[in-house]
């Protein structure tokens, strides 16, 4: 199996199932009383992350592996971004409207079921 699917199949399913109970309408009270500390810990935990999937897939090619690459990144830096201004981003996200939330966090669950797809898809041939 590929790199690219390996790291899919574990990517993948996790972004779905973090995405599924962080949905609003799941738990629509889940973020009401984030702390500074827990917001640095999951930025901590996003930052490992996000640099193990790039230190091992930084491929910038035209398919879908790209996506990959792209998680990696994206993990990478909103890691910092919690890690460096949890109080900030806590902020920021107690006063986003939940629409918002919701919409991004639609748009992020069908890349995380691609992402999926992809993982764990049989291989051509």
């Amino acid at each position: 199996m590929s790199t690219s699917r390996q790291i899919a199949a574990l990517v993948g399913p996790t972004l779905v199932a973090v995405l599924l109970a962080e949905f609003p309408l799941v738990q629509p009270h889940l973020y009401d009383a984030q702390t500074p500390p827990v917001i640095y810990l999951s930025g901590v935990l996003l930052f490992v992350a996000g640099l193990a999937i790039v230190r091992v897939h930084n491929t910038w090619a035209k398919d879908w592996t790209v996506l990959v690459t792209l998680s990696g990144w994206a993990f990478l830096l909103l890691g910092l971004v919690r890690m460096f201004g949890a109080v900030h981003y806590r902020n920021a996200v107690g006063n986003a409207s939940s629409w918002h939330f919701m919409a991004l966090e639609a748009a992020l669950l069908g890349a995380g079921l691609f992402i999926t797809y992809k993982g764990y898809r049989r291989p051509a041939g």
